[in-house]
């Protein structure tokens, strides 16, 4: 990933995520963004708490943030970055899809008290599919990284196949 550091001035807060993103509790899984640039990189942050539900069933004993969930909090910071970089806030009429994870690694396990940072990176743009670089880490140690691919379609035209 490149050292390209997001401005700083550009920050979000939940009442504004909630207004790009249309996730809720329990699946909202960006808290706040601490920096972006328009078409390059954003930084966002998870703060994992005890009370999530994913905690009761995984694991009792050994509490852990799944992989998938790691994952999902970073295209959530992606969509946020495509919605701003696009210059757009998505309505009921438009859905963001995964079209592929690539190199998905997890390195390190995330737990309770723990605050996920994630940082995106858009690689290109091109056919309506968004590809970004996504690197989650905790104390500074990477936990999570992926490449992700992204479409933003019309409801109307969801259940045609990406790219078309």
């Amino acid at each position: 990933m490149t050292t390209t550091q997001p401005d700083t001035s550009k920050t979000m807060d939940i009442c504004e995520i909630k207004s790009y993103l249309p996730h809720r509790y329990p699946l909202l899984l960006v808290d706040r963004v601490l920096a972006y640039e328009e078409g390059k990189s954003i930084t966002a942050i998870k703060n994992v708490t005890v009370n999530e539900e994913f905690f009761n069933g995984h694991f009792p004993h050994k509490p852990v943030m799944p992989g998938v969930l790691m994952i999902e909090a970073m295209a959530q910071t992606a969509a946020l970055l495509s919605f701003k970089t696009m210059g757009i806030k998505p309505d009921e009429s438009s859905v963001v899809y995964f079209v592929g994870i690539d190199g998905a690694r997890f390195k390190r396990p995330v737990g309770p008290g723990d605050q996920l940072k994630m940082d995106v990176e858009i690689l290109r743009n091109a056919r309506g599919i968004w590809k970004y670089k996504a690197v989650g880490t905790v104390d500074g140690q990477v936990a999570v990284e992926a490449e992700l691919m992204c479409t933003i379609r019309s409801v109307a035209d969801a259940s045609q196949p990406a790219g078309q």
